[in-house]
């Protein structure tokens, strides 16, 4: 049976330059989808043109444009790097580029071109979840996504506010305040 050996993690992509390269419907898929999940990433797109719906989230955001076809010098000083043209040749130039300076690169639609994936994302308050499907099918992760967002209750941001107040008053050493606060909360799992 095949197994998703990817390890989640969660970035602050405020503290990092983000560079997006391309400026059509891909580039705007994986800016909104960026912007949505953490709207004051830090993002630079760099294309010869725009579309109107990406000059529209540049307003909205904090994102710089770069009007210019691609150059390697554009990657200095990012921490990760989105290839989405429409120009595999480049796409892969891109990626090459990005690996020699030992960036972390997502080649949009190209998997093996990939270290990281762009997953589908829960988020109710402070509670954010993370799905992926080992890039074999976004379908199934928005379904996925989808349900989350139905069976997760919309207070519970309230519930994770009073358990970090609570946990902060728990005496003991570590295992001892893990222990405490997995009695408390095992009962959100019970039928």
């Amino acid at each position: 049976m095949e197994r998703n050996e990817l390890y989640p993690i969660f970035l602050k992509v405020h503290q990092l330059d983000i560079l997006i390269i391309g400026g059509g419907e891909v580039a705007l898929e994986k800016l909104t989808f960026l912007l949505k999940s953490s709207p004051n990433a830090k993002v630079t797109l760099i294309a010869l043109e725009f579309s109107n719906e990406i000059l529209d989230l540049v307003k909205a955001y904090n994102v710089l444009t770069i009007q210019q076809s691609y150059s390697s010098n554009i990657l200095h000083k990012q921490h990760l790097v989105i290839a989405a043209t429409n120009n595999r040749e480049v796409n892969k130039e891109i990626y090459e580029d990005a690996k020699k300076r030992q960036l972390l690169i997502n080649v949009a639609d190209t998997p093996d071109l990939c270290d990281f994936y762009l997953g589908g994302i829960v988020t109710k308050g402070n509670v954010k979840i993370a799905i992926s499907t080992n890039g074999k099918s976004p379908t199934t992760a928005k379904r996925l996504r989808q349900f989350f967002e139905e069976v997760i209750p919309d207070d519970i941001n309230k519930l994770v506010s009073n358990l970090n107040i609570y946990r902060k008053t728990i005496q003991g050493d570590f295992q001892e305040k893990v222990n405490t606060l997995n009695k408390i909360t095992e009962t959100l799992i019970s039928k």
